[in-house]
């Protein structure tokens, strides 16, 4: 089957809906595709009409999630992107069936995912992403009594352990790499941006019964068939949490498969755009985390940025860039500021795993030289995720360049990888 639009928005989080809503609310047929099963990504996973107003930025979503609603734009959710079959057309599949879509514009906003890095017992079932735990939380896991410890870095611990104190657990530590002179200085800067400032100081007065520590890292997580135990070092000393969870993560990365396929440079990490928006490949725009983890205000400017940049509303386009400067500034000063400590690159013992799927061990790649000979020596990479569990953290632990897609850029029935395209032109508006 096949369909033609004249903007495609891939990825319905906060950027990837302002991009929808501005073009439709313009006049254009679009598309708005996601492969979750209803539009707000991570950040507004699980919200609803009714549920919102619990959760922080209620505001933000009613509004937007309205305005779309108000729009014609088709709303596709549950499919996944695996192939360009030509300059203006993607692959698209869902539970086998196949889609081809053509575009006149397309949008960008993918989002990001967890880094993890590798530590004894990070594998033990209870150690999870503090994102993934943050949305199992929100999609009905009880966290009622349960005990958790939040280590890692990155904003994220403590708008998490906030959103699981609310839910009932009970939260033994935060425990942040950073140090505190850092993080001290970043939290000046946010003077510039008092609403995050008042943001995080309201996370922290959910969780003050929990103790909260710059400068401390995990070691190792223990237990025999499940987690039961995390050690926690601040370089100096170490201590252990008797606990039921631990959420560990360590920032953001961008997800990259599409803008890399597309061809889109990409610099220091992420999709290189100009001003508006706009990718170093004709009518290929990008927003949001592609361009520079920054929060949900930077996501829905660069969203509507790149929106009326797709009506072809350069005027209006402009009229936000220097709220998007100011963010984007934000943005690299969050990125200098969570930059992981040297001291993280050690805690892998030979035996831990870095590659989840293939079961792939750090002894087995500390001789390798390069991310394309562990692939060929040792799989690392070669499993369900494609590398997008342990790409992250091979470059982290060895300096590795893992960029570079080839399609499917998710996995794919061969039926759908071998389909006849049949598309008709694009219509324009």
């Amino acid at each position: 089957m096949s369909a033609s639009f004249d903007v495609i928005v891939a990825g319905a989080g906060p950027g990837g809906i302002a991009a929808a809503t501005i073009a439709a609310e313009a006049g254009l047929h679009v598309c708005l595709l996601d492969d979750n099963a209803k539009p707000g990504g991570q950040i507004w996973r699980g919200f609803g009409a009714d549920s919102a107003r619990k959760y922080p930025h209620s505001h933000a979503y009613l509004e937007w999630s309205r305005r779309l609603e108000r729009t014609a734009c088709e709303v596709w959710s549950g499919w996944q992107a695996i192939d360009r079959l030509e300059a203006s057309t993607l692959r698209l599949e869902r539970d086998g069936e196949v889609q081809d879509l053509r575009f006149h514009k397309l949008i960008l906003a993918t989002g990001a995912r967890e880094r993890f890095l590798p530590f004894p017992g990070w594998t033990l079932p209870g150690v999870m992403g503090v994102g993934g735990l943050q949305a199992l939380v929100k999609s009905g896991l009880e966290a009622r009594g349960k005990r958790v410890v939040v280590a890692g870095t990155g904003p994220l611990l403590l708008a998490v352990a906030a959103g699981l104190a609310h839910a009932g657990a009970k939260i033994e530590g935060i425990y942040e790499q950073v140090d505190f002179s850092r993080l001290m200085k970043f939290g000046l800067s946010l003077a510039k941006h008092p609403e995050k400032l008042m943001e995080g100081a309201c996370y922290r007065g959910k969780t003050l019964g929990a103790p909260y520590r710059t400068g401390c890292w995990v070691t190792r997580a223990s237990g025999s068939d499940k987690f039961e135990s995390v050690t926690i070092t601040d370089g100096r000393k170490e201590w252990t949490h008797t606990c039921d969870w631990l959420a560990c993560g360590f920032h953001l990365v961008p997800n990259l498969e599409l803008p890399h396929l597309l061809g889109c440079r990409v610099a220091n990490g992420f999709v290189v755009v100009n001003r508006l928006q706009q990718s170093s490949m004709q009518d290929i725009a990008c927003a949001g985390e592609l361009t520079g983890i920054g929060g949900l205000e930077k996501a829905l400017l660069e969203g509507e940025v790149a929106g009326w940049m797709a009506a072809v509303r350069k005027d209006r386009a402009t009229m936000l860039t220097k709220r998007v400067d100011r963010l984007r500034k934000f943005a690299r000063q969050m990125e200098q500021t969570f930059a992981l400590r040297d001291e993280l690159r050690t805690l892998s013992r030979p035996e831990t795993l870095v590659c989840r799927c293939e079961g792939v061990a750090h002894g087995a790649l500390k001789e390798c030289g390069s991310w394309r000979e562990a692939k060929l020596l040792a799989r690392c990479g070669m499993g369900a995720c494609q590398g997008r569990v342990c790409g992250a953290a091979a470059e982290y632990l060895y300096g590795w360049q893992t960029a570079g897609t080839r399609p499917p850029v998710f996995p794919a029935a061969v039926s759908t990888v071998a389909a006849q395209s049949d598309v008709p032109e694009p219509i324009h508006t």
